[in-house]
């Protein structure tokens, strides 16, 4: 069974949709239950919407310690701001965060969002770009080095240790979009949302044993 974690917030139905669409053996429980997350072989953080709010729903769910309980010892993927919210803290509020990975979530600097011709780009970062894989990861089997995922956030992770970052985009200076340590996989962009290599990467998910 896959649990995807239901704190009230986060794109639930279409990263249940996926998930179903590639594991049509699979349990898929959207919930908020305790004992069902606890129970799962592996579970999903999807989030969106502003930090300070989903920490709160997560709070006021019960979920904040059990999150941090099932990172640690089963095959683990966030989205979106469930890759955000696995760090010490955010600028968003600012905000305290899980602390299971160390490192901070920082807002795409106004200065810095100018291309060399002059053009100006826009935040929040939303549409397709292209993720060059830092490392190899099983969660990247079958995807295409340089591959377009979706967009769509104004804040990015800046993780402590080099070596937990697994993916990075040009906005327009790289940044970390994806991160993997031990069981934990998590992506900026959103999979659910990145038709065939976004799904190739939910079924690799589905597939992993948990270890890099």
């Amino acid at each position: 069974m896959i649990a995807v974690i239901d704190y009230g917030m986060g794109n639930l139905r279409s990263v249940a949709k996926a998930l179903r669409h590639v594991a049509p053996d699979r349990e898929i429980a959207v919930t908020a239950d305790a004992a069902v997350v606890r129970a799962a072989e592996r579970v999903v953080l999807p989030g969106q919407a502003a930090m300070p709010d989903c920490m709160r729903c997560l709070d006021a769910s019960g979920l904040r310690e059990l999150v941090g309980e099932v990172a640690r010892d089963r095959p683990f993927l966030g989205i979106c701001l469930g890759l955000q919210m696995l760090f010490d803290e955010s600028e968003e509020g600012p905000t305290a965060c899980l602390g299971v990975l160390s490192g901070r979530v920082e807002r795409f600097r106004d200065e810095a969002m100018v291309l060399p011709d002059g053009e100006r780009l826009k935040v929040p970062h939303m549409g397709w770009s292209r993720v060059r894989q830092a490392k190899p990861h099983p969660l990247w089997s079958g995807i295409e080095n340089g591959e377009r995922f979706y967009f769509a956030h104004s804040f990015h992770a800046v993780p402590r240790d080099p070596d937990a970052v697994a993916g990075t985009t040009d906005y327009p200076a790289p940044f970390t979009c994806a991160v993997a340590r031990a069981n934990i996989f998590a992506t900026q962009f959103h999979p659910e949302k990145s038709h065939r290599a976004g799904l190739q990467l939910l079924a690799n998910f589905v597939a992993w044993n948990g270890r890099a």
